[in-house]
């Protein structure tokens, strides 16, 4: 195997440095936030975004205002971009069926899906105003029938932006709120004197939001880890140097420490890529930052054959991967950790981010080694049930519990099954022994 880096992003090492730091400030706020709700809240906010309003919840008439604002073409577009996410997380919803089977005559076991009670949703808009995220996370949390969805997004340049407004109320979203950053997140799980916890935080953010939802996981659940967008190209001679570039930098420019890595076994592809990119970034307007993005986390990755590269891929595990090759198919049907596949040159993964229907919130850092992204499945909790009818499946599987419990030295547990075999099939099981 000859797998040869071009380019090199930050060592794992100094990455891990970032990650403590950003650990510790964010420990510390959610302490704060734990213990004075309220006040702390406001404090960070004052801090961070310097906004502090009278009331962070939006009253339904500063919603009607703030949506006002917004052109007719925009809302039409955002009311498109809802109805294809809406579409398909009802076919998702729709594939998920409640069973009950009788699995040997009288004994009944079935599940159902239920939706979580509260949602929290994250919708970044600091940086850049992420509309999208609004529908990805809202928009499937109303398909799933969350009864009470409350949504959290930042002041952009000092007041709500009125798009991401529209779409987290066009959405479905009961209760909005204009914070930002951990205050968000630890205010929304935690709970305030004036904001009731959640069960369950959903939405994508920077890195000091996804350890928000780390490190608040277990208190509460969340849809997975999504921190800083990370992408991968993965191209071959069928494809130039300018669609590569481009599909590169159209993600690095989500902030400074969002890695864009290019696979290919193609040298020239390689090469003329690295001097794509230079151009670009020269004339394109986020180049502050995504020329960060790419000096730091770039990679370009050279292998000799799809097999090297279909490795190479599924050891970095990849948020998004694009991929552009005469073996698309192949790569669908091989790759096992990524978030989301992009195939072909025709799509790319703005369509995802904005608009085509999947949805954009997807695993980071390696963990599509464990899980697929946000979808309606993961509002769902699928709890399972049992019903035995009648006295001879009662005694016929109490007397198999009876003598595994023995097995196991569980008396109390054995007994469960040996009061049932006495009472509904009238045998003498001495108190404490495995029944025959």
């Amino acid at each position: 195997m000859a797998i040869t880096y071009l380019k090199k992003g930050k060592t794992d090492a100094a990455k891990a440095v970032d990650d403590a730091e950003v650990s510790e400030i964010v420990k510390n706020t959610l302490k704060e936030i734990e213990e004075r709700g309220d006040e702390a809240v406001r404090e960070f906010a004052e801090k961070f975004d310097n906004y502090t309003p009278k009331s962070f919840k939006l009253s339904q008439s500063e919603i009607d205002s703030l949506i006002q604002q917004v052109s007719t073409q925009d809302l039409e577009d955002i009311k498109f971009a809802q109805e294809q996410v809406r579409n398909f997380a009802q076919a998702q919803r729709d594939s998920m069926k409640d069973i009950e089977v009788e699995t040997m005559p009288g004994v009944i076991l079935g599940h159902k899906n239920i939706p979580v009670q509260s949602v929290g949703c994250y919708i970044p808009a600091g940086k850049f105003p992420m509309v999208a995220s609004a529908h990805m996370s809202v928009v499937t949390a109303s398909v799933a029938k969350v009864p009470r969805i409350i949504a959290c997004t930042p002041p952009y340049k000092g007041t709500p932006n009125p798009a991401v407004i529209a779409a987290m109320h066009l959405g479905g979203a009961h209760e909005i709120y204009v914070i930002g950053g951990i205050q968000a997140v630890g205010a929304m799980a935690l709970g305030t004197e004036t904001i009731d916890p959640v069960d369950m935080l959903v939405g994508p953010g920077n890195a000091f939001v996804a350890e928000a939802k780390r490190q608040l996981f277990g208190k509460v659940g969340i849809d997975l880890f999504a921190g800083p967008t990370e992408t991968m190209v993965i191209a071959d001679f069928t494809v130039d140097a300018e669609l590569c570039a481009t599909d590169l930098l159209g993600q690095a420019e989500h902030g400074y420490n969002s890695p864009a890595v290019l696979v290919t076994n193609n040298q020239n592809l390689a090469e003329e890529t690295i001097s794509e990119i230079d151009r670009i970034l020269k004339i394109l307007p986020t180049a502050e930052t995504a020329s960060v993005s790419w000096e730091e986390y770039g990679e370009i990755i050279l292998c000799d054959s799809y097999d090297e590269m279909l490795d190479v891929a599924n050891e970095i595990a990849s948020e998004h991967v694009q991929v552009m090759t005469d073996h698309d198919d192949w790569f669908l049907e091989n790759m096992h950790s990524y978030g989301a596949l992009f195939l072909g040159p025709r799509t790319n993964v703005s369509n995802g981010d904005k608009v085509i229907g999947t949805n954009h919130t997807l695993p980071t850092k390696k963990a599509g080694r464990y899980t697929g992204g946000l979808w309606v499945g993961k509002y769902l909790k699928t709890h399972s049930y049992q019903k035995i009818t009648t006295d001879e499946a009662a005694v016929k599987i109490g007397r198999y519990c009876s003598r595994l419990c023995m097995l196991e030295s569980f008396v109390g547990h054995a007994e469960q099954a040996n009061i049932r075999i006495r009472r509904y099939g009238g045998e003498d099981v001495p108190y404490g022994k495995a029944a025959q």
